[in-house]
């Protein structure tokens, strides 16, 4: 399976005016997770974010981290999860979200090589810190996966041009101090970054962390390209959501960002 690049989607996407989405899944969060893949996809999510269940998800916050453990629980490994992409052929790019352990358990080459033989071509690794994560990147290059890094609201300014010149795919700035899950309000410090990584990069800038629903999508979307939208669509996995209820979920987000 070839896949699709993510960074020349989503700047084609951007190119036609469109602000970007980015919705995400946990593998194996239940068994017909590949359907709400395919439903997210439908609904007008321009990528995918595929989370590989782990049992330590330093990141994420309380309904991911549920995910997590339901999708282990069911017996979900990187492999299961990546067998059921390459039978689900999605019409977007897949991103995989995964922490280090993972990639450094296969090794760094068969690892990238097993998302691309999936048509996996991006990749997130949040604990893998930038000064030691150039085996990775150069590894996964080679194996056609682009690297996504993180922005914080407080990474001082050159740091942000490093991630900026070195994250592939998108870059994807983090709304605001702290682990994933739905808040009240968006994060004052979610604009000023966006703004920053703008001035530095003409390289997609997706926002994430915390956006619930579409009024808070199309707020945090007024500075970046787009946004990530997680914890939400997986609550409503997670509370047994039909899978077409979950898809208007996401087809109410794409028509909000649309309207502006």
């Amino acid at each position: 399976m070839t896949g699709l690049a993510v960074e020349p989607a989503l700047r084609a996407a951007r190119a036609q005016g469109r602000k970007l989405l980015v919705t995400y899944v946990m593998g194996g969060v239940r068994p017909d997770w590949p359907a709400l893949a395919a439903a997210m996809c439908e609904a007008g999510a321009d990528a995918l974010e595929v989370g590989l269940p782990f049992s330590d998800p330093m990141m994420d916050g309380p309904t991911i981290q549920r995910a997590s453990v339901a999708a282990l629980g069911r017996g979900t490994t990187p492999g299961s999860v990546l067998a059921e992409l390459q039978r689900a052929d999605l019409p977007v790019p897949l991103v995989a979200m995964t922490y280090f352990n993972l990639v450094v358990r296969a090794g760094t080459k068969r690892f990238a090589s097993e998302l691309a033989a999936a048509g996996v071509k991006g990749a997130i690794v949040p604990d893998l810190p930038l000064e030691e994560s150039g085996e990775w990147e150069a590894d996964a290059q080679a194996a056609g996966v682009e690297t996504v890094l993180l922005a914080a609201p407080v990474t001082p300014g050159q740091r942000l041009a490093e991630i900026c010149r070195r994250s592939h795919g998108f870059v994807y700035g983090v709304n605001l101090m702290g682990v994933t899950g739905e808040r009240e309000g968006l994060a004052a410090s979610s604009g000023a970054l966006a703004r920053r990584l703008k001035a530095l990069t003409d390289k997609p800038v997706v926002m994430g962390f915390g956006i619930s629903g579409p009024a808070q999508a199309v707020a945090a979307a007024a500075e970046p390209d787009g946004v990530v939208v997680a914890s939400a669509l997986m609550r409503a996995a997670l509370d047994g959501a039909p899978v077409a209820e979950v898809g208007a979920q996401v087809k109410a987000i794409r028509q909000a960002l649309d309207r502006g």
